[in-house]
């Protein structure tokens, strides 16, 4: 592995008793680290199993000698890595699909009530409501990207299809309105009528599977018993990553996210 001077950013060293490094520029004297979370690759290794196996934080601290804020840390990171990795610009046949994500209200927390009634707000279902809204785009061969948006308007979401759909693709969406006039942007449009039971025809045009990555979403965050609207960027990236890398095996999931958080 290749050390960096952390004074100077010198890649020249002395070897030092101790396994200790010395900067042939500025005479910094250190202990190099095997990666940036200052763990050792084998603890690091061991706990990215665990992640990628979906145990809870209380499961991962009775399998691993480590502080729950050291884990917290490293597990904060690794969703940080995995929400960088996102899939370059769709192309062809893509679906679009908006969505909110939060628990029922009967399940919220008393003092998330109170605020909420306080304010005005309610969790009622569909437009008005006040859970997070979303926006998902998925490319049929299987590969996804979603992000969180502030609302679900035409300016909210056509920005984000020109920037991750390249001009000229066939986009399949719902009628609501955020998505009217994007053909004139240079997109085929095709949409199907969910008001009048409309799921599928004969062309083709569905948006079945992203609803299917809504559900799967879903079901993970609830399986977690929620989780707080700031940190809910985080387990979209996770899941949306989980859901492109699904084909590989356990152990290419672990390589991959090893090299991601170490940069190697």
């Amino acid at each position: 592995m290749k050390f960096i001077c952390p004074k100077c950013k010198n890649k020249d060293f002395w070897n030092i008793l101790n396994n200790r490094l010395k900067c042939k520029k500025c005479k910094y004297l250190f202990t190099p680290k095997e990666n940036c979370l200052n763990i050792s690759n084998k603890l690091l290794k061991q706990i990215i199993s665990e992640f990628v196996l979906e145990h809870s934080t209380n499961t991962i601290l009775e399998r691993v000698i480590i502080s729950k804020y050291k884990l917290l840390k490293i597990l904060t990171l690794l969703r940080i890595e995995m929400t960088k990795d996102v899939p370059e610009v769709f192309s062809g046949t893509v679906e679009v699909d908006e969505t909110y994500l939060g628990g029922q209200w009967k399940n919220k927390r008393l003092s998330i009530k109170k605020e909420a009634i306080l304010q005005g707000k309610t969790s009622k279902r569909g437009l008005g409501t006040s859970k997070q809204p979303a926006f998902g785009i998925l490319c049929r061969n299987g590969t996804v990207w979603a992000e969180l948006v502030s609302g679900v308007e035409k300016k909210d979401l056509q920005p984000r299809i020109e920037k991750q759909v390249k001009k000229g693709s066939t986009i399949c969406s719902d009628t609501w309105r955020g998505y009217t006039g994007i053909a004139q942007k240079g997109y085929v449009h095709r949409f199907v009528n969910h008001s009048k039971n409309e799921y599928s025809n004969r062309r083709g045009n569905h948006i079945n599977g992203l609803e299917g990555f809504w559900g799967y979403m879903k079901r993970k965050l609830s399986a977690r018993g929620g989780v707080r609207r700031k940190k809910l960027h985080l387990f979209l990236g996770e899941y949306v990553w989980k859901y492109n890398h699904r084909k590989l095996s356990f152990k290419e999931r672990e390589k991959l996210l090893f090299k991601l958080i170490t940069k190697r």
